[in-house]
């Protein structure tokens, strides 16, 4: 059956009386299905520009652009109310951060696509499983939309209702699933540990992860690129436009494989396109000019995570590799003993992390990097035997 239209009536929030009547119907209730829009793609904040909110009889879409222009301090009005609920998302870490932001925290949270990829669906969009679990096809026309703008159509309102009408509907299904294969306290320590989320900090020098640029070699040119990308950061921070609605990493990268001798050879670039490519093109031709004034190094990618890229270990660290060659395939196969994905069986970068360096103590070396209790369990052995089989290879 196709949902058009939410089941629930539908409150749109935009001031402190309708925010009251959120309060109120708040009150008495322990689970809440919460949903964020932001508008990646356009913006280069990452702010909410439309929060969802559904309790058992009703959905209210808060409003936050329509209640700062009414009250600034708005969020300390629900931050209480809503920190004492259990919250339940789908893709919970794309919007907590968000919600953060406004300083909502959950007490307590279910993540319904963690929920299903520990139950092993093939297919763990919101869509997807309503479709496969609940029989419902969603309307989901509006999910690249640009939330920023105002006012906000009644289409879009529509589709951002459905997805918060449905959530309550879709764990219980799953639920029953996981509970039917055993799983309920693996599920239970994942949505625990997701309390602890924090998104994963902004590298120190994020302009060498471009595309392409870890293989240029010459230094005069990475740092061209380095200072096209900060010139282009600090326009899009200042008038909160995403980047690459300025100009896009290929232009970046097509001005460092073919650096211009002029401005107007610059401007000659066929490659070097996006909407401020010409409109802009005296600041970056600026940056280009300043580029050799830059104190920066020619090195590798930064990776951020203490090791080498395990695609060098081969040749540099044997040992590890034949231990990761070894473990990996055992986690494998008992990923697919118990229909869920590898990497949620284990992250991939605590295995190489173990592999590269292990512990006397893999279950605490585990644990340390942040591996549940339950996952320790069952890849600790597996862990063990293949270090002690790649030692005898």
């Amino acid at each position: 059956m196709k949902l058009d239209s939410p089941r629930l009536p539908v409150t749109l929030v935009t001031d402190s009386v309708a925010l009251s009547q959120l309060i109120a119907a708040l009150s008495n209730i322990e689970q809440v299905s919460l949903d964020a829009e932001r508008a990646s793609g356009f913006r280069y904040s990452q702010r909410a520009y439309l929060v969802q909110i559904a309790t058992d009889r009703e959905i209210f879409l808060i409003d936050p652009i329509a209640l700062s222009t009414e009250d600034q301090s708005w969020p300390e009005t629900l931050r209480a109310e809503l920190g004492k609920k259990t919250w339940l998302l789908h893709a919970a870490t794309q919007d907590l951060p968000c919600l953060a932001e406004l300083g909502l925290l959950p007490k307590k949270l279910i993540d319904t696509e963690l929920a299903a990829r520990i139950a092993g669906m093939s297919r763990v969009g919101l869509g997807s499983l309503c479709e496969e679990l609940l029989g419902l096809e969603l309307a989901k026309e509006h999910s690249a939309s640009d939330w920023s703008i105002r006012p906000l159509t009644d289409e879009m309102l529509n589709y951002a209702a459905l997805d918060v009408d449905v959530m309550a509907e879709l764990w219980k299904a799953l639920e029953k699933l996981i509970e039917e294969q055993g799983k309920l306290d693996w599920i239970e320590q994942e949505f625990d540990a997701l309390l602890s989320f924090k998104p994963k900090p902004q590298a120190t020098e994020p302009w060498r992860n471009l595309p392409g640029l870890s293989k240029v070699k010459d230094l005069s040119r990475v740092k061209i690129a380095a200072s096209l990308w900060l010139e282009r950061d600090g326009i899009a921070r200042a008038s909160d436009v995403a980047p690459g609605r300025l100009i896009p990493d290929r232009s970046i990268m097509a001005v460092v494989n073919t650096p211009p001798r002029s401005k107007s050879d610059l401007a000659a670039n066929k490659e070097f396109q996006g909407r401020a490519s010409r409109s802009m093109l005296t600041n970056w031709w600026a940056a280009i000019e300043r580029a050799e004034e830059l104190d920066i190094e020619l090195k590798a990618q930064e990776r951020g995570n203490g090791i080498p890229n395990h695609r060098s270990w081969e040749k540099r660290f044997p040992e590890a590799h034949r231990r990761l060659e070894t473990v990996r395939p055992k986690l494998v196969d008992l990923s697919a003993e118990l229909s869920l994905p590898v990497e949620n069986l284990l992250t991939p970068d605590y295995l190489r992390r173990v592999c590269f360096a292990p512990e006397e103590n893999i279950g605490e070396q585990l644990r340390t990097l942040g591996a549940r209790d339950w996952q320790i369990k069952l890849v600790e052995p597996l862990i063990q035997v293949g270090i002690a089989e790649s030692q005898e290879a």
